[in-house]
């Protein structure tokens, strides 16, 4: 996430001090990628260190306020024409999980699958619900309507990526499913069924979360 980019964007709009811009930060994204104020003053400072921000005197109580300069303003162009880099992608604590429990002394993989496609349905089910109440906010207008709609954009983008992973769940399951079977039909690779075990067929997370879309009421945000 860069932290230095969203708040040089937010800069865009006028100098702000630190605890602002944080606030600001949260409210566009729903708090999704929460900050402290350590993050925002340190990032502040070596943006300021690197020309992209200056200084612009004191607001009525006191607080430093700092405003974009045009180097900020070219290095925010470049971030917004250029692609996100999916070359090194970050690392996945679900998928070193999984690969390291495939053979773990002791560990049911399937277990570890069910588990965890419990817990991205209901995660699911959650955004679903954030995102009808983000319509209906903007649906009624406002003058937030602007943090409405990109929370909205996060919401999504994070419905996609929990539908994505609960899809690949349902394939890790079936595919241990067919190694187990390969395993049973054949001795060419008797060590299948011991780094297994005996699968039980994979329920069915899509539908679940197609459920949840009308599911109503408030759910605490996913942490």
């Amino acid at each position: 996430m860069s932290i230095r980019h969203g708040l040089l964007a937010l800069l865009e709009h006028g100098p702000r001090y630190g605890s602002q811009l944080r606030t600001e930060f949260e409210s566009r994204t729903g708090a999704t990628w929460p900050l402290n104020v350590g993050q925002v003053y340190t990032t502040l400072s070596r943006l300021e260190r690197d020309g992209m921000v200056a200084q612009s005197g004191e607001d009525g109580a006191g607080h430093a306020l700092y405003a974009i300069t045009e180097a900020g303003h070219a290095e925010l162009r470049t971030w917004f024409a250029t692609p996100v880099d999916r070359s090194s992608p970050p690392r996945d604590e679900l998928a070193i999980k999984l690969a390291m429990a495939v053979g773990a002394p002791g560990v049911d993989i399937r277990n570890v699958i069910q588990s965890q496609r419990h817990h991205t349905v209901k995660a699911m089910q959650d955004y679903t619900r954030l995102k009808a109440q983000a319509l209906a906010a903007i649906e009624s207008g406002g003058s937030a309507e602007r943090d409405d709609v990109a929370w909205l954009l996060v919401l999504e983008q994070l419905i996609f990526q929990t539908e994505a992973e609960a899809r690949w769940l349902d394939h890790c399951e079936v595919r241990l499913i067919r190694l187990s079977a390969t395993a049973d039909r054949g001795a060419e690779r008797p060590a299948a069924a011991s780094l297994i075990g005996s699968p039980t067929p994979p329920a069915s997370s899509s539908a679940q979360g197609r459920s949840a879309a009308s599911a109503p009421g408030r759910p605490t945000p996913p942490t």
